[in-house]
Formats: C-alpha cells, structure tokens, sequence
C-alpha cells in the first residue's frame, strides 16, 4: 500500500478535526448560542449521521448487490454470507460505542485544568477522548477502501471514492454543532475565545488516527469490507440515539413542546442536505 494514500486518507480524517473549530468561532461574536439552536444543530448533527450510515455505508457493504439512484433502488439477491459479516460490524460498532460510553462516565476531565495537566494526565484525556471520537475517524477510514483504485473523483491526481467524499463532508458538518457543545462549558470557565477553536480542534484529532487505521484494515482484508462498513454505521447509529438526540431532548427541556420541533427540523435538514451526495 503506498504511503501516499495513509497521507490523503489522515489528511481527510484531519479536517473533519478541523470542522470541530468551526463551533467555537460563534463565540466570537456572541456570548453565547441559544438552546433553541443547539436544539438544532444536535437534530442536524443526527440526520447527518443518520444519512450518512444507511446511505452510505450499509448501502456501501451490500454495494454490487443493491443501489440507490434517481431512478430508484435496484437490487438483486444478496449473499447470506454478506448480511451475516454487515451484522457483525453492526454489532462490534454498537460494542466499542457502549465501552467508550463506560470509559467516559469513569473518568472526570475538567478542560480548565488541560495546560497543567502533567503528562499522565494528559495521556488520561487523550484516551478519553479517543474513545468518543474514534468511531467517527473509522467511518471516514473505511470509505477510502478504494483510494486509488479505478472510478471515483480526481482529486490531485488520485481517484476518490465517492462514498469517501460523502463521509468526509458529513463527519466535517457533524463536527461543527460537537463543538459548539464543547466550547459552552469552556466558556462559562472564562477560557479565551482562540482557545475555544484549539480545544475543539483538540477533542477531534483522534479521528485522522482511527481514520488511517480502519483503512489500513480494509485494505488489508477487502472480503471483510461488509464488516468495516457495518462497523462503522453501527457506532455512529448508536451514537446518535443514545449521545446526540438525548444530548439535544436535554437542552430542549425548557423551550416549548421540550424542543422537539426543532430537534425534528434538525434532523430533517440534515437528511436534506445528505441525500443528494447520496444519490452520487
């Protein structure tokens, strides 16, 4: 495998980390964001992922055998063997989600205390937020299995997948309202605003790392790519309904009807917005 392609595949899981920047920068204009659009931007975060899961990935695992286009889906009979490997990356995807899930209620991070942090400490976070960013880093890994091959998008000279594409802009877009909700706490802390976009940036650099690693693994073993997609549309399946909807339900406790008109705005803006990348 060329060095080449580990450095386009960690460069895209980079600027989805970068994307996490984008929700700090409000801060620099406003005190602070209101729970109606929080309420939203969580619903969008969702539908994205959402989208992003079925249309993408586990569309992508059954791949030669169904397809999705204007005209409609097309599909002929799909190997047991194929559902059964889709199953297992569903559930191991759902797997890693609750341990990390488990990881972080154990352990108590307070980001004011980030720069003096000696470096067990900061060992301690970085694991931390590994486990919470991760799945998000092998959605973006797996879609690149076929960097380089024949089709795709030309994009400085090599071809990329379109499904690749599709998962580096919905894990980029999803990753703005993220930090949005990391930068509220650091601010009530008085944290400064440039220091909101590092910290943000910060909670999402494990994501080029998980994203070089699931490639390495799907191209190693192309008969298992059915597993790697399921893998990563379970974790991010799981993820949006125990993490995000609750997340946005919660801040949605005070406005009128518990805010679930925006949350449901939310999320159909956000299969909105991935449904044409879908149909690519």
């Amino acid at each position: 495998m060329a060095l080449g392609n580990f450095v386009f595949v960690f460069v895209a899981g980079f600027v989805t980390a970068l994307a996490t920047g984008l929700g700090a920068i409000p801060f620099f204009f406003v005190d602070d964001v209101s729970d109606r659009w929080n309420v939203a931007l969580w619903g969008l975060a969702s539908g994205i992922m959402l989208s992003a899961s079925v249309f993408g990935l586990v569309l992508e695992a059954l791949g030669e055998y169904v397809s999705v286009s204007l005209n409609g889906v097309s599909a002929s009979p799909v190997p047991t063997r194929t559902y059964a490997l889709l199953a297992v990356g569903l559930l191991a995807g759902v797997a890693l989600v609750v341990v990390a899930h488990r990881v972080i209620d154990g352990a108590e991070v307070n980001p004011r205390r980030y720069e003096e942090a000696d470096f067990r400490k900061l060992l301690l976070i970085l694991g931390v937020l590994t486990v919470h960013s991760f799945p998000e880093g092998v959605a973006v890994g797996v879609s690149f299995a076929d960097l380089g091959l024949e089709g795709g998008l030309q994009l400085f000279g090599v071809a990329v997948p379109l499904l690749a594409v599709f998962m580096t802009v919905a894990i980029s877009i999803h990753n703005v309202p993220e930090g949005v909700a990391i930068s509220i706490p650091l601010r009530a802390m008085g944290v400064p605003n440039w220091k909101l976009v590092w910290w943000a940036v910060f909670s999402s650099l494990p994501q080029p790392i998980g994203a070089v690693i699931a490639f390495y693994f799907v191209r190693l073993a192309r008969e298992f790519l059915p597993v790697g997609f399921g893998f990563a549309a379970g974790a991010m399946i799981y993820l949006v309904l125990t993490e995000f909807i609750p997340e946005a339900l919660e801040l949605g406790e005070g406005l009128p009807r518990g805010g679930r008109r925006e949350l449901v705005a939310g999320l159909t803006g956000g299969v909105l917005v991935m449904i044409p990348l879908a149909f690519l």
